[in-house]
């Protein structure tokens, strides 16, 4: 059975024509409603010192209901016509999950609640200390 869907702004159902660049890259965020933010790296060159350096693109695409690409997918995001003001991606495709990406998002989580749990002790031991 084909997958029809309702978002006039899918590229795979819809009449949404995509052109130019196409990229492939992680979804870094997907909280807000039919939108994604989707970052790869690159390597820019430094002409100064003779090497390369490692820097981030990031960019908002537009999310179809059909894809619905979550926190930590791999996907294919291509131009389009600009959608909104932020918005000239969509994402075309989700070709896996990218383990490496949701295991650091894990482990900066736990450092996080394990700092908020220490700090408040620590403020209460130093105010015993000083009295």
């Amino acid at each position: 059975m084909k997958q029809t869907c309702k978002d006039q702004h899918c590229p795979l159902h819809n009449s949404l024509k995509t052109h130019g660049r196409q990229f492939k890259g992680t979804v870094t965020e997907a909280k807000a409603q039919k939108t994604a933010t989707v970052e790869w790296q690159r390597l820019h060159y430094i002409p100064k010192y003779e090497r390369y350096e490692q820097r981030k693109t990031r960019v908002k695409a537009h999310n179809p209901e059909c894809v619905d690409a979550q926190k930590g997918d791999i996907v294919i995001v291509k131009e389009c016509r600009p959608l909104s003001k932020t918005k000239h991606f969509v994402i075309a495709e989700k070709t896996g999950k990218d383990v490496t990406f949701l295991a650091r998002e894990h482990l900066l989580q736990q450092a996080h609640v394990t700092e908020t749990k220490v700090q408040p002790e620590q403020n209460t031991e130093d105010k015993h200390e000083s009295n």
